[in-house]
Order: structure tokens, then C-alpha cells, then sequence
């Protein structure tokens, strides 16, 4: 079912939000007429804050329009003639307003629809059980939260109501107490009458004066009493607003950063921003009416001044709502795009600031500038205390000053920074053994806002996550570390940037499936048993039982400061090369399951063993960063009836830029079944390199790279005219002698690991041997042609 049939389904507030996404900016007509159309194409495809993409943009806004006027020509008959006029009139209309900013029709449409989704993703959970004990926590919350708005609409509304009837009775006490004047007036002017006259009249007019007295006194109570319980209906509608506010500014926008900081290390990619934004801005026009009703409610006690405390109360309401809306204001200036919390000088990086309630509250009408500036830790949390009233800088930024845009179809007031560079960076002074890469700084985007024509003014700072900066690509990896222990460990509401220096092995592992999930771009994360071979690894135990380790904790120095034993790298140095290999080269063969790949070599070893001769299977290298095995059994060329398990020289990401990993698995013959028993054509057949052509092309033959492995290469000639190039790779057995099999000499002790792997930098460079293979001019092996 299409999203624009269920969406038609919507009912009460539900249909009226989605109404209200469609306008004379895109017409709620072309929504229906074209609503499979709109679904199909590639909106996502679009980066809006990206200049280049005007172009694909352009392609859509002008595939919409053709595709309105086709609709609109297909229109016949007496009934459709209205209608073809329309759809011509909506065309013309699109391409009018978006023709010179096509990125924003783009942005538009992108927001109805994901809009839209939101709606009938809610209304559908809603109605999944049928009543509120089947609903998750997630729509149980946001029913609360709708339900609290309904209530303070109402109580909004009732307070308008008695605000109106208070200003019509004080008009009329106004009214009679000018009669009353009058009246008083006319008893002075008896003096000048004849003394029959006057008594009578005197009479007459002081039995009037005393009922409009006695009326006044009365009205006078009933207009205090009035007052007072208006102030009273306020003060609990304010209640009410602020407690409305905590929740949705204290719980929510602080889960959604939340989120946003988990999506840093591959977690789900924060949403619901829609939604906050449309929480907001009921909050925010709820706040203004209710300020505005109270600084009414002060201009009628100044107009008529009634002995009692109403001055005091409207006093304290007034600062009351002030600092509500203040609070809400300044909390509501988010960074909506963080900028990358890997930041390397001299590079151009982009982020995005958004202000929830720009919109509604007209601050548009006077656009402010945003300021972004990078601070040190020291000085965030100085900023967070109050104690720096200035924002220093331990940097400069480039391109760092931007204007805030109202996006109409969107209702969003945002900054966008698209160009700034970080040109320089000024380091504190680090703490024993801490290095730059575990040095946290941010970036401070501050702003001033008016509100209601100047009638309030806001200054507004927010704080980037926390950003590692680095000057060179060999700092990444580290960074890297620290910036996933603080997304993954920070605690909301924390002291700039504290992250407990231990956390719980399982915490860990958490973190680091996340991430790994998120590089493999699939579901297949890590398994119990990877995760209990990452637990050996980074606690140095033999233990297989994972119930041995969820009480135990994992410091940061365990992590990424101090090297594994016997390696010259740490536990995330480790990994992390593991993820760069695999995200880069591998993930396909991830996703298939035919990398077992956080093995051991003596689990290899036992897992071959008892397996067919030419099983194989792929495992990470313990010894080598970023490196990958192939394991397999096979016999024992100088013993008749012994089998050994043999380990190829682990491959790394420069090994597969020149040959993939599923045509070196196709190079080599000897390798028949996939562990536990899968053909290997099953599961890699569809990764090989088509064979090339063996005709010469320009008189040159073009040289094939193979892979061979010498003792266990069966001789296959090429046929004439072909050329082929080799690479010889290294294995060698898990047990026995590996020398003795060997096609190259003799290696000491010092070439191998610690492992007993072979240690790629100190023997063959195959990436060089291969370039100097291939820059090498052939023979000619056709004499009746010249090169």
C-alpha cells in the first residue's frame, strides 16, 4: 500500500498535521494526482547541503513539472476539463518558484514525505492493540505529551474567555464609575437652585448615588476576586507549561541528542526532529499567548488600580513566563548536522544549527548571524559555569560566520556552514600519558535572537559533541578511539567532556558492535563467540565461557594505550584495522557469513582438522593489523598419512587493491570447501573477475595477475598467445616444519611473529612486485608485429 493511501487514512490531529504540510509552496493536488511518482523517485539521493547536487535537483523539479503537464493533458471530457487547467497552473507555478532553487523543492518534498511516514508510523502503533497497555513506551509518551498540549490548549482558550469577560466587566465598572462622577457633579451644582428644587432634586440624585455606589464597592470585590482567579488559572496553566516543557526539552530533545551522539559510533541514525520541532512551537505559541493574556491582564490593574496584591502576582507571573520562554529559546538552538568529531586541520568540513522554534516565533523577520568557534575542555566548561562571558578561542576557523535562512516549505530556521576549515589549532598542556589524540575540543555556535519586535532578546550558545583534532591521517585511527569511548560512555548532563575511565566489559562490547554494524552496513553484527574471542584478546585469556566476563571491566588504557603483550599495538588498534580492512575490501563475504574471521590460530587448527583435505576458512590475523588469513587442511607432502592445517601469509587492504579476495580464492585450486562444507564456487563465483580477452589489443599482450601458492600448484600452461604474470604466496603449516616447505629460503626466527605469522613489511612487498612486474615491458612474442 502506498504511503499517500495510508496517510489519507489519517483522522483528528493526525489528518489535520498532515494537511498542514502542503501548501501554495507544494499543493496538496499534486501530492494526489502524483503520488506514485513522487514515491518512486530518489529524493534521498539529493545531499542538500551540498552546492554540486543543484544539478540532480534540477533533473527532478523538471521531471515533476513534465510529469504534471503529461497528467494534466490526459484529462478529458466535461469533467476534466477544470482539472487539466489546474494541473497546467500547478506546473507553471512549481517551476516559477523553485527554478532558481531547485534544492529546495527537493527539500520540501523530502519533508512531506518522511512527515507523512512519521504519521502513519504513529497512528499505525496506535492502533496496533487496541488499547494503551499494547502501545511501546515510545507512543505511550508522545500520547501523553499530545494529550498534555490538548489540556493546556483548553486552559489556554478558558483563560482568553475569563481575560475577555474580566475586560468587559471592568469597561462597565469604568462606565458606572464615570456615572457616578456625574452624578456627584450634578449634587455640586444644586447650590445655584431654589431650596424646594433643590431638595428634591438633591433627593433623587443622592438615592441614585448610592445605589451606583453600592454597585461600585460590590463590582469593585467581584472585578478583584476576578483578577485573582485569573491569576490563579494562569499560574496553574503555567505550571502545567513547564512541566510540559521539561519533559519534552529535558527528556526528549535530550534522548534525541542522545541518539545523536550513539548514531557518531554506527548507531541509528537520529530522527524525530520533525517531531520535536512541532512540540516546540506548540510550545512556544502556547507561552506567548499566555504572556500575552498576562500583560494584558497588567495593562487592566494599571488601568484601574484596585487595592490588593494583583501587582505583585502579575509581577511574578510576568518573570515566571519569561523564564520559561527564555529557557525555551535557548534550549531549542541545536546543532542539527554535528561537524565530524574527527576534525583534521586544513580540511573543509560542514555543520548544521537549527533553531525549533524560529518559525513561530518570527525571528526570521530579523535574520541572526551565527558565530562558530572551537574551544579547549577547559574552556567549554568555564563557558557552562558562567565564568567566561566572552568565547575564546583555542583556534581559528575559517568561513565560521553564517546567517540564518527560513526554509518556508519546511518551516525550519537553520544555519548552514558548508566551507569552514580549521587553519589552526592551540593545544593545553597534557596530563602523563594522555596524547593529542586524546585532547577534546568543541566547536561553540552563538547566536542573538529578538522576540516580538526587540521585546525580548536572547543570547544563545551551543556545544558541538566533543571533536579530536588531528594534522595528519596516521592520527585517525586513535582519534577515532576516543571519540567512541566518549559517544559511547558519555552521561547526559555531564561536566565538558568526563567519561569514565573504566566500563564494564559488556558496555564495550556493545559499542563495538554498533560500530561494526554500522561499517558492514547490515544486520550481521558480532557474535557471542567473536565477542568472546575479542574478550581473550583484550583481557589476555583463554577462557571460552562468556559468562567469565560480563563482570569484568575494561579501562581505557586496555583499550588504546597500552600495547596487547607481545604486539607493538593496542586492543583498538586491532580491531579498528580489522573494520578498515573489512569495510573497504571484504564486506560483501561479511555479509555472506564466509568470514568466520575472529579465530584463533589453534581454533583453526581444530575446526580444520576434522574436516575433508581443501576446507578452508578465513581469520583475522593476530599478529598483523588489518590482516587476513586463509587456513586449510591439507596432507603432508613429506609424510604419507598426515595432515596439516596451513596458514597463508595474511593479505591486507594493499594485497586486495590489486587482486580481490575472491579471485585469489579462485587462483588456488587446492582450496575446495568452504568451512564447514560449502563448495567455494557456491559462495564466491559471483565476486571472480570475468576473464579477458587473449587477443592482443595494439599489438600488446595484456599480462593476467595470478595467484599461486608453490607447493601446492598443479602445472597448467597458458595457451599460446596468452601472458601471465604470478604472485607467489608463503604458507605454512600449523604444525611440523614450515621450512621444509618453503619456496623461498630459509627464514630465522626474527621474520616470524610471535604467532608464527609472517610479517608482511619484512618480507615480499607484493603491491611493488606487482607495479614493477607490470611497468616492465613484455617480450614481443608475435614476430610479424611491432609494438
Amino acid at each position: 500500500m502506498s504511503m499517500w493511501i495510508q496517510a489519507q487514512q489519517l483522522q483528528g490531529e493526525a489528518l489535520h498535521q498532515m494537511q498542514a504540510l502542503y501548501g501554495q509552496h507544494f499543493p496538496i493536488e499534486v501530492r494526489h494526482y502524483l503520488a506514485q511518482w513522487i514515491e518512486t523517485q530518489l529524493w534521498d539521493s539529493v545531499e542538500l547541503d551540498n552546492p554540486s547536487e543543484e544539478a540532480k535537483a534540477k533533473r527532478l523539479l523538471d521531471s515533476l513539472v513534465a510529469e504534471l503537464q503529461r497528467k494534466a493533458q490526459l484529462q478529458g471530457g466535461e469533467d476534466g476539463f477544470l482539472l487539466k487547467i489546474k494541473l497546467g497552473h500547478y506546473a507553471n507555478q512549481l517551476k516559477s518558484t523553485y527554478d532558481r532553487c531547485p534544492l529546495e523543492l527537493v527539500r520540501c518534498i523530502k519533508h512531506i514525505l518522511q512527515s507523512e511516514q512519521r504519521l502513519v508510523q504513529e497512528a499505525t502503533n496506535a492502533t496496533c492493540g487496541g488499547d494503551a497497555q499494547s502501545m511501546d513506551s515510545l507512543s505511550q509518551r508522545h500520547q501523553q505529551i499530545n494529550q498534555t498540549f490538548e489540556e493546556l490548549r483548553l486552559a489556554t482558550q478558558e483563560t482568553e474567555n475569563e481575560l475577555r469577560k474580566l475586560q468587559h466587566s471592568q469597561e462597565y465598572f469604568i462606565i458606572q464609575y464615570q456615572e457616578n462622577l456625574r452624578i456627584q457633579a450634578q449634587l455640586s451644582s444644586l447650590a445655584s437652585l431654589p431650596p424646594t428644587e433643590r431638595t428634591q432634586r438633591e433627593t433623587t440624585l443622592q438615592s441614585k448615588r448610592a445605589t451606583v455606589e453600592a454597585w461600585l464597592t460590590r463590582e469593585a470585590s467581584t472585578l478583584q476576586k476576578y483578577r485573582l482567579d485569573l491569576s490563579e488559572q494562569h499560574q496553574k496553566t503555567l505550571n502545567l507549561l513547564r512541566k510540559q516543557q521539561t519533559l519534552i526539552l529535558d527528556d526528549e530533545l535530550i534522548q534525541w541528542k542522545r541518539r545523536q551522539q550513539l548514531a557518531g559510533n554506527g548507531g541509528p541514525h537520529e530522527g524525530g526532529l520533525d517531531v520535536l520541532q512541532s512540540w516546540c512551537e506548540k510550545l512556544a505559541d502556547l507561552i506567548w499567548q499566555n504572556r500575552q493574556q498576562i500583560r494584558r491582564c497588567e495593562h487592566l490593574t494599571q488601568q484601574l488600580p484596585l487595592p490588593g496584591p494583583m501587582e505583585e502576582l502579575l509581577s511574578k507571573l510576568n518573570a515566571d513566563i519569561t523564564d520559561i520562554i527564555s529557557a525555551l529559546v535557548t534550549s531549542t538552538f541545536i546543532i542539527e548536522k554535528q561537524p565530524p568529531q574527527v576534525l583534521k586541520t586544513q580540511t573543509k568540513f560542514a555543520a548544521t544549527v537549527r533553531l525549533l522554534v524560529g518559525g513561530k516565533l518570527n525571528v526570521h523577520m530579523n535574520p541572526p548571524q551565527v558565530k562558530a568557534v572551537i574551544v579547549s575542555e577547559q574552556q567549554a566548561k568555564a563557558l557552562l559555569k558562567n565564568e567566561s562571558t566572552h568565547s575564546e578561542s583555542s583556534g581559528e576557523i575559517l568561513n565560521n560566520n553564517c546567517v540564518m535562512e527560513y526554509h518556508q516549505a519546511t518551516g525550519t530556521l537553520s544555519a548552514h556552514f558548508r566551507n569552514m576549515s580549521l587553519k589552526r589549532i592551540k593545544r593545553s598542556d597534557r596530563r602523563g600519558a594522555e596524547s593529542v589524540t586524546e585532547e577534546k575540543f568543541t566547536v561553540l555556535f552563538e547566536s542573538q535572537f529578538s522576540v516580538g519586535g526587540n521585546e525580548l532578546v536572547f543570547n544563545v550558545k551551543t556545544l558541538s559533541l566533543p571533536v579530536v583534532v588531528i594534522v595528519h591521517g596516521s592520527q585517525d585511527n586513535n582519534a577515532t578511539a576516543t571519540v567512541l569511548w566518549d559517544n559511547a560512555f558519555a552521561e547526559p548532563g555531564r561536566v565538558p567532556f568526563i567519561v569514565p575511565d573504566k566500563v564494564l566489559w559488556p558496555q564495550l562490547c556493545e559499542a563495538l558492535n554498533m560500530k561494526y554494524k554500522a561499517e558492514m552496513h547490515s544486520g550481521r553484527g558480532l557474535t557471542e563467540d567473536n565477542l568472546v574471542f575479542l574478550a581473550q584478546k583484550a583481557f589476555t585469556s583463554s577462557s571460552n565461557n562468556p559468562e567469565d566476563y560480563h563482570n569484568m571491566t575494561i579501562s581505557w588504557a586496555q583499550f588504546n594505550r597500552e600495547s596487547l603483550p607481545g604486539r607493538n599495538f593496542t586492543f583498538w588498534q586491532w580491531f579498528d584495522g580489522v573494520v578498515e580492512l573489512m569495510k573497504k575490501h571484504l564486506k560483501p563475504h561479511w555479509n555472506d557469513g564466509a568470514i568466520l574471521g575472529f579465530v584463533n590460530k589453534q581454533q583453526a587448527q581444530d575446526m580444520l582438522l576434522s574436516k575433508p583435505n581443501g576446507t578452508f576458512l578465513l581469520r583475522f590475523s593476530d599478529s598483523e593489523i588489518g590482516g587476513i588469513t586463509i587456513a586449510w587442511v591439507a596432507e603432508n607432502p613429506n609424510k604419507s598419512g598426515e595432515r596439516l592445517v596451513w596458514n597463508l601469509l595474511p593479505y591486507t587492504t594493499k594485497d586486495f587493491s590489486i587482486r580481490s579476495l575472491a579471485d585469489r580464492i579462485s587462483d588456488l585450486n587446492h582450496l575446495l570447501f568452504l568451512y564447514p562444507d560449502r563448495p567455494k564456487d557456491e559462495v564466491f563465483a559471483k565476486y571472480y573477475t570475468p576473464p579477458l580477452s587473449k587477443a592482443p589489443v595494439d599489438g600488446y599482450v595484456k599480462p593476467q595477475i595470478k595467484q599461486v601458492v608453490p607447493e601446492f600448484t598443479t602445472p597448467n600452461p597458458e595457451p599460446s598467445g596468452g601472458a601471465s604474470s604470478f604472485m607467489d604466496q608463503t604458507a605454512s603449516p600449523s604444525v611440523g616444519h614450515p621450512n621444509s616447505f618453503g619456496v623461498y629460503p630459509p627464514m630465522g626466527d626474527a621474520m616470524l611473529d610471535a604467532d608464527g605469522d609472517f610479517d608482511l613489511e619484512d618480507t615480499m612487498d607484493v603491491a611493488r612486485h606487482v607495479e614493477e612486474l607490470l611497468r616492465r615491458p613484455m617480450a614481443n612474442q608475435w614476430s610479424n608485429q611491432q609494438p
